[in-house]
């Protein structure tokens, strides 16, 4: 199956990430971008990577499927899924996914958000219709596909549990996993952390200056 399965790498470039994460630095994208590019390199697999400039679509929804689509259109009948916010990572992953969709049409990489980090998905399973409907950047996107798969007696594969990185409560948990890190991103998620504090900060001082600045009326006398 590995000559006719694909690696889609469905993540935007650092200067969009930083748009809707901007509690996050462009160093650290351009590295976690850089690292998700040679896991990938690493299995040995066929991958394509898909920044925003190959994206089409309104929705996030509508571009991830058509991503997808458009890999299954170049010939490939499998195709594994990844973002570039997932530091745990590896091609380890994505090799064990290989070995899972032999046996399997669906493997799932779920992530503590709720949703999930890695997909491996065989050509047949793939229905535009359905995946368009589903709650794409929820809590809820795991349990949608988990119940969807049920009903339709799929058989679902689980990897381990991993973190994406959506939060500053991402990052803590991150940091803290016993799970192996470079130090290089380690230390841009605690540069995060840092600054990420020092705005809060910032800002609790201004507003609770206001605050005390402003003048006290009791009321009328009665």
């Amino acid at each position: 199956m590995n000559n006719k399965t694909a690696i889609l790498i469905f993540a935007n470039s650092a200067e969009k990430e930083i748009i809707s994460k901007s509690f996050l630095s462009r160093n650290l994208f351009e590295t976690l971008n850089a690292k998700t590019i040679a896991v990938a390199k690493k299995t040995g697999l066929p991958y394509f990577h898909y920044t925003e400039t190959q994206q089409i679509g309104n929705s996030f929804g509508e571009r991830f499927t058509h991503a997808i689509e458009s890999i299954y259109n170049k010939g490939f009948n499998a195709i594994i899924t990844i973002g570039n916010d997932t530091p745990h990572l590896t091609s380890k992953h994505i090799l064990k996914t290989v070995e899972k969709l032999q046996k399997h049409n669906l493997v799932l990489g779920p992530s503590t958000g709720g949703g999930f980090y890695l997909m491996g998905l065989k050509k047949k399973q793939f229905n535009k219709t359905l995946f368009l409907k589903l709650p794409w950047q929820t809590h809820t996107l795991n349990r949608s596909i988990s119940k969807l798969t049920s009903t339709n007696k799929v058989a679902i594969c689980y990897l381990e549990l991993l973190t994406d990185i959506n939060t500053t409560t991402d990052i803590k948990l991150v940091i803290t996993s016993f799970k192996a890190l470079s130090r290089t991103i380690k230390t841009l998620l605690l540069q995060s952390l840092l600054i990420t504090k020092k705005v809060i900060t910032y800002y609790y001082t201004v507003f609770t200056t206001f605050i005390l600045n402003q003048p006290f009326n009791k009321g009328s006398p009665a």
